[in-house]
């Protein structure tokens, strides 16, 4: 019996594992859109780099399964909430603003280059974060990519009665 609960258990893991991924190229937790942006900057959040998306692991456990991020941020994107800004972060964004400022370059005709433009748009992102006071609150809002849903039940019964369906076979031919 503890192998096909394993068996199960697995599977489970598997097929929530590939629908969780999914939400990142939905940009929504199943159907429900990811709010937007604040401020436009380089791709969509959460999905900008992928660094999020490629930190999510799953393991089975002996009766469940649980994903997690190796990513600090991971869990206020997912839930929403409030962060205060520090000396540290100001000095990070006023980084990001210099690094971003340093990418602008000129057409031979004297425009701002198109690469520029997204530099120059993204350097106000990080100026305005430098800009906040220390001690003032930041609100994320709820992006979630991984958690409960009906669309989450549904997959794990799909799951669950197909190996039930296996278990039942198994048994029979074992009979004969």
């Amino acid at each position: 019996m503890k192998d096909y609960k394993h068996k199960i258990l697995t599977d489970i893991k598997v097929e929530l594992s590939d629908e969780f991924d999914r939400n990142f190229e939905r940009k929504a937790f199943f159907s429900k859109k990811w709010k937007d942006r604040r401020h436009k900057g380089k791709g969509t959040l959460l999905v900008a780099t992928g660094k999020l998306r490629r930190s999510i692991r799953a393991s089975v456990g002996e009766n469940s399964v649980a994903w997690s991020s190796s990513e600090p941020y991971a869990t206020i994107h997912n839930e929403g909430g409030e962060i205060t800004v520090t000396r540290k972060m100001k000095r990070y964004f006023w980084a990001k603003y210099y690094e971003a400022t340093g990418r602008i370059k000129h057409n031979k005709n004297g425009a701002m280059s198109k690469s520029s433009v997204r530099a120059s748009a993204e350097a106000e992102v990080y100026k305005y974060m430098a800009l906040m006071k220390v001690g003032s609150k930041i609100t994320i809002p709820e992006r979630r990519f991984i958690g409960d849903a009906p669309e989450v039940k549904r997959c794990v019964e799909k799951v669950f009665k197909e190996n039930l369906k296996g278990i039942i076979s198994e048994l029979a031919s074992r009979k004969h």
